[in-house]
């Protein structure tokens, strides 16, 4: 009989998914991993197979469990300037973190995470429909490819101003820039 896991597997993907959501899956090396997350080398190897298995399994916990949280509240937004406040506020800014990364780093060299990301973005899309943009909307903003697009580029945005940020100062500023 085998021994025990002495880890919590969930724990560890979550954890991993933050991990990935900050430095992405080149940022990180399989020995930062391991101390980071806890676990010996062979556990990681023996459970996931790779530190891509480990990537995949975060990715896929991310979209099914953080990307909904920010798609219901998308879809509770009462128009496009309130998607657009939560989107910049939200807790669920790691999954849309990580989502961003794995499109620009590992989509383009790896088929399985393309079609994760692929399925992210056409859930975003069709949350998008379901948003209620108003009239103050620009025009782009009034179709869901559009909108998505906004909204992730605005999270992209929160996140570089968070990197370069004083300590106490505003990550994201809102509306028009001043003439």
């Amino acid at each position: 009989m085998g021994r025990p896991r002495g880890f919590d597997e969930a724990e560890v993907v979550r954890a991993a998914a933050s991990l990935f959501a900050n430095r992405a899956y080149d940022g990180i090396s399989v020995d930062e991993l391991v101390s980071h997350l806890g676990l010996h080398r062979n556990s990681l190897y023996k459970t996931f197979g790779s530190k891509r298995g480990l990537y995949l399994a975060a990715l896929r916990w991310c979209l099914k469990q953080e990307v909904p949280l920010l798609i219901a509240e998308i879809d509770e937004a009462e128009n496009a300037a309130a998607a657009i406040e939560r989107l910049t506020t939200s807790q669920s800014g790691a999954g849309v973190d990580l989502l961003l990364l794995a499109a620009v780093e590992r989509a383009p060299v790896d088929q399985e995470v393309a079609l994760e990301v692929k399925r992210a973005l056409n859930s975003l899309d069709e949350a998008v429909e379901h948003c209620q943009s108003g009239g103050e909307a620009p025009e782009i903003m009034r179709s869901p490819i559009g909108f998505t697009a906004t909204l992730l580029g605005l999270r992209l945005r929160v996140r570089a101003a968070a990197l370069t940020a004083e300590p106490g100062a505003p990550t994201l500023r809102h509306g028009p820039h001043p003439s």
